[in-house]
């Protein structure tokens, strides 16, 4: 009987995860960000990131090619150093943060190009609007840290049209082109541990 009931909970506790080695890695905020850039005035150019963010990656394999991707970005979180700025990013010129607070992410397929340097494909949804994207993620490596963690570092990049997001306000300035571009560059730095 004391032999069932080891093998029963052995078998619960593998189903559980309890003995199971966990293929994630935990998000490091303190030494990750997600930050992007779009034109300015035709010839400057305004920078912001989010600062709450999470993401969530796992992978079996050492060199990442089963790699797995989401993420959830709180849109209310923006910030471009400027509160009247980030307060019409937030209206519904732009995100409407109220109607939409979040900005999903989740990969579909991920191509190794080499030892370094992948495609990441997924689905962007902002404003409940979905498209397929790609990244160019570059992984720097892995490296153990002086706590006894291995720590993996990437970065990962995309270009996106907001107009395509229903991110609508749109203003010319005299001598032609956009108060505020249409191409938004999202550059993603992004420190995990496992």
């Amino acid at each position: 009987m004391m032999k069932k009931v080891t093998f029963a909970f052995a078998m619960i506790a593998l189903s559980t995860g309890v003995f199971a080695q966990t293929p994630g890695w935990k998000l490091d905020k303190s030494h990750s960000g997600i930050n992007f850039s779009l034109p300015h005035m035709v010839i400057s150019e305004v920078t912001g990131n989010f600062k709450d963010y999470d993401l969530q990656v796992t992978a079996e394999k050492a060199d990442f090619s089963d790699l797995a991707v989401s993420a959830v970005i709180k849109v209310a979180s923006i910030n471009t150093e400027e509160a009247k700025r980030d307060g019409h990013l937030k209206s519904d010129d732009f995100f409407n943060a109220e109607k939409f607070p979040e900005i999903k992410f989740k990969s579909t397929s991920v191509v190794k190009v080499d030892a370094k340097n992948f495609k990441i494909i997924g689905d962007l949804t902002i404003r409940d609007v979905t498209k397929k994207v790609s990244f160019d993620a570059i992984f720097a490596g892995t490296v153990k840290s002086p706590w006894g963690q291995t720590v993996a570092v990437w970065k990962a990049s995309s270009s996106i049209n907001r107009f395509d997001y229903n991110l609508k306000w749109n203003k010319a300035i005299e001598a032609g082109g956009l108060v505020a571009g249409d191409i938004v560059t999202i550059n993603m730095n992004i420190e995990l541990t496992k």
